[in-house]
């Protein structure tokens, strides 16, 4: 009986170093990185690159490139040495979210401006102007209600708000809101005017694009009621606007769930998605991040 037992243990224990060495329960941080982008047109990756400070540069040698979220979570879910990025709001929990600077990409992060790879959602506005009129002052109020918050969430971007309260329908609201700028909060606004639309039978909502340097002039100018802009708001470029943050956009590093590593910096970030790194300080492989 002892010589059998003795026998089973010594087979289950080649069968585990047999697996181990195979693979099966171990990463290889010897292995190259396999990176992971977004197609080009994508607001994600215009958002990613512009935040890492890599805006209008090309992608890296041999990127993969992956046409929408569901590409990039299943290439990341089949690949165990891809990298990639995505919208914090999309991200599933079959993937692994590392930490940046050592902080973990959470929507409570976001919100306090502790995780890096975020900006602002930001529209302008004169502040007297708005408070003149009915229409524009339910508009910002809308921005900031429960309605609006849902489809902010829905959308993959953070809400900066709390306990938001249904938005009230004016029956005696009328008119048109002009708004333009950035084209990378245009596709969520677009959609936050449809439901203001949809409340407000008798009002209309044209949103443009044009840049946030666009929505900055038009703001400032009188050309739109409300510019977009894209970034943290810079007073000198609109002296007399003030300015409410629609939304966060949020981007996670994301790796296979078996990946080792738990943690990266912004720096390493920036390094290996940047195609003009010079070889000798060149990220290529796991075991330059491991932690």
């Amino acid at each position: 009986m002892e010589k059998k037992f003795i026998l089973r243990s010594l087979l289950v224990l080649v069968g585990l170093t047999s697996l181990a060495s195979c693979g099966g329960s171990s990463f290889d941080l010897t292995k190259s990185i396999s990176v992971t982008t977004r197609e080009d047109g994508s607001g994600t990756k215009s958002a990613f690159m512009e935040i890492i400070g890599l805006k209008g540069k090309s992608d890296v040698s041999n990127a993969i490139i992956a046409t929408g979220t569901a590409a990039v979570l299943q290439e990341v879910k089949g690949n165990p040495y891809a990298i990639a990025y995505e919208s914090l709001g999309y991200v599933t929990s079959d993937v692994k979210k590392l930490q940046v600077n050592g902080v973990d990409a959470t929507v409570e992060n976001i919100k306090a401006n502790k995780y890096k790879i975020a900006r602002p959602l930001n529209v302008i506005y004169k502040e007297d102007t708005v408070k003149n009129s009915t229409l524009f002052t339910n508009y910002l109020t809308y921005l900031q209600s429960k309605q609006a918050y849902e489809i902010i969430s829905e959308n993959g971007y953070v809400s900066t708000l709390d306990n938001p309260k249904e938005y009230t329908i004016n029956g005696d609201l009328k008119g048109s809101i002009k708004i333009s700028g950035s084209t990378s909060l245009q596709p969520l606004m677009i959609k936050l005017a449809a439901k203001f639309e949809e409340l407000q039978k008798n009002c209309t909502v044209e949103v443009s694009g044009g840049g946030s340097g666009t929505g900055y002039s038009n703001g400032e100018n009188g050309v739109s009621d409300f510019g977009m802009i894209s970034e943290e708001f810079k007073s000198t470029k609109a002296p007399s606007c003030t300015y409410y943050t629609v939304a966060k956009d949020g981007i996670a590093i994301i790796v296979n769930s078996s990946n080792s590593v738990n943690t990266i910096t912004l720096d390493e970030v920036k390094n290996i998605y940047n195609l003009e790194q010079d070889s000798a300080s060149k990220i290529s492989t796991w075991k330059q991040l491991a932690n």
